[in-house]
């Protein structure tokens, strides 16, 4: 009997998880990780943060907690906080209601749920993600049955830098309506973001052209230890009374990666119309996972919620931060002090938890193949997987990589 699925090929794997299956199965004890984007301590192991430890304690104590369903569009608490994070406290835009917020399955799920409106409502059938880009930019776009998936220049490989005038000719030269994607704060996989006169100049072109942004705020906190200059982003936009939508994630800056906690904030004209926009985002989620779950956003509601824990909550942020700007620091002045080919300066300009290195697919199977150090193909980089006692073979085989393997 011939089986329905006889045609159904094999997929191409996920590099980033196939990486990290060869990285686990690799027997050197030197071996170290680069890949995936997740926060790594000194000891080179997952962070729970103190504060989500407190919370997670006093919530299994809660006698009052039960499994019930969460609203469609999440817990209220929670949305509500999260909102107010992203623009800060007091802001016009939440005074006014014209941002409401909705709660998703991650980062992931809010970009599912607005590309989803946004093709589907609006109607809209062009989408323009920067290159390079983070995969599922592109990825749910196609699966969301956006007719034309495009790029806008974004990284200048021969300056190590943003390509101002590149991103600002294909933003211009889109037809008006087009979404947007932009990275909020710490561009992955680059790490390099505009300055803020360069955020004037596309905001000013996306304005013009009526064109529709979509920020993916995934990294809020996690680039300078600061909140409120890692959300200035979104904030400039609300400032020039833009609509758009931002979708937050809480899987880096609380740690809670597994737990899948997501916000999608919507702003528009008035507390009316996000209204209406915010009722059908939720027959959207109705007709895709129906409910979101409570714990992690409990965690998150509970904690900013609470200013005490709140305060401990930005600390543990900082500290983060600090171990990601320090690991930069250390790896540039290694290749410096080794005479490394080229100049890395760029290492230290770029900003977050993720450094686009230079290095080409070769040099980067010359680090895994010879020294056990498994990056992404595109010479991206995880640089809380560093530590103070592997970054000096990383920045060996970099050397060496460079000198002996064409880029």
């Amino acid at each position: 009997m011939t089986s329905v699925f006889s045609n159904v090929q094999t997929a191409p794997s996920i590099e980033v998880f196939a990486l990290t299956e060869q990285f686990k199965k690799d027997s050197n004890p030197n071996k170290v990780n680069l890949t995936v984007g997740a926060y790594r301590t000194e000891e080179c192991k997952p962070w729970v943060l103190p504060v989500v430890k407190t919370v997670e304690a006093q919530l299994a104590a809660d006698d009052t907690l039960d499994k019930e369903y969460l609203p469609v569009t999440g817990l209220p608490d929670f949305c509500a906080s999260a909102v107010a994070v992203c623009f800060g406290e007091g802001h016009p835009v939440l005074l006014s209601q014209r941002a409401d917020g909705i709660q998703a399955l991650g980062g992931t799920g809010a970009l599912r749920l607005g590309y989803d409106f946004l093709r589907c409502i609006l109607g809209r059938d062009t989408i323009y993600v920067s290159k390079p880009t983070w995969g599922n930019h592109k990825g749910i776009a196609q699966q969301c049955g956006y007719p034309n998936v495009r790029e806008y220049r974004y990284w200048l490989a021969s300056g190590r830098c943003l390509d101002e005038q590149g991103m600002l000719e294909d933003l211009t030269a889109a037809p008006e309506g087009s979404v947007i994607v932009l990275h909020g704060v710490a561009h992955n996989p680059t790490g390099c973001d505009p300055t803020p006169e360069q955020w004037e100049k596309i905001l000013a072109v996306i304005k013009q052209r009526n064109l529709f942004p979509l920020i993916d705020l995934a990294y809020q906190g996690f680039a300078s230890g600061d909140l409120d200059r890692d959300g200035r982003v979104p904030r400039l936009f609300a400032d020039h009374n833009m609509e758009f939508f931002v979708a937050q994630s809480f899987s880096k800056n609380f740690g809670l990666y597994n737990e899948r906690v997501g916000n999608l904030a919507i702003v528009t004209q008035s507390a009316e119309i996000t209204g209406r926009v915010k009722s059908q985002v939720r027959n959207i989620i109705r007709k895709t996972w129906s409910n979101p779950p409570s714990h992690g956003a409990r965690v998150v509601a509970t904690v900013l919620r609470n200013p005490a824990l709140a305060a401990e909550w930005r600390e543990n942020i900082k500290r983060m931060a600090e171990r990601i700007v320090l690991m930069r620091q250390m790896l540039f002045q290694k290749l410096r002090a080794l005479g490394t080919p080229g100049n890395w300066q760029h290492i230290t300009d770029q900003i977050g938890m993720f450094s686009y290195t230079g290095l080409s697919a070769a040099q980067a199977e010359y680090l895994r193949t010879n020294y056990a150090i498994y990056i992404m193909s595109d010479g991206r980089i995880n640089m809380s997987g560093l530590t103070s006692k592997t970054v000096d073979r990383v920045a060996q085989a970099m050397h060496e990589a460079v000198t002996k393997c064409s880029a």
